[in-house]
């Protein structure tokens, strides 16, 4: 037998006579909701498109609140709203941040630089 071996059986079992007392101690885990919180403060202050980021942001605090309550069914309902409300407002604010770049660059620059040309061939106005 193994020296560490030893000792551990040794020392590892209760030599009393007495009856052996355990605890359990048995721990329930909860679903886990997520209440897109963070997302829907991005959405609220960058992609805020018809007020849906603003509008997620509210279900959010919403889905917290039952969370809190230990209301696990209302707050999944708060969260998949805010869940999608969010995947809306980026969605259409990435949308509109794309189109005004190509406006931009489609539109407005080459009018500038029209207007440039024009400017120098005429010599002002």
């Amino acid at each position: 037998m193994i020296k560490e071996e030893h000792e551990v059986a040794i020392t590892g079992a209760p030599q009393g006579s007495g009856p052996v007392m355990s605890t359990v101690i048995d721990i329930q885990t909860e679903p886990v909701v997520p209440d897109h919180i963070v997302w829907s403060l991005f959405n609220s202050i960058y992609f805020n498109v018809c007020c849906l980021g603003l509008v997620a942001f509210a279900y959010s605090v919403k889905s917290r609140d039952r969370k809190r309550v230990r209301d696990m069914v209302g707050a999944q309902e708060y969260a998949s709203t805010a869940k999608c409300l969010n995947i809306w407002a980026l969605v259409l604010g990435l949308l509109g941040t794309i189109g005004f770049i190509v406006l931009l660059v489609l539109v407005v620059v080459p009018a500038v630089l029209y207007a440039i040309s024009q400017a120098k061939n005429h010599g002002g106005y």
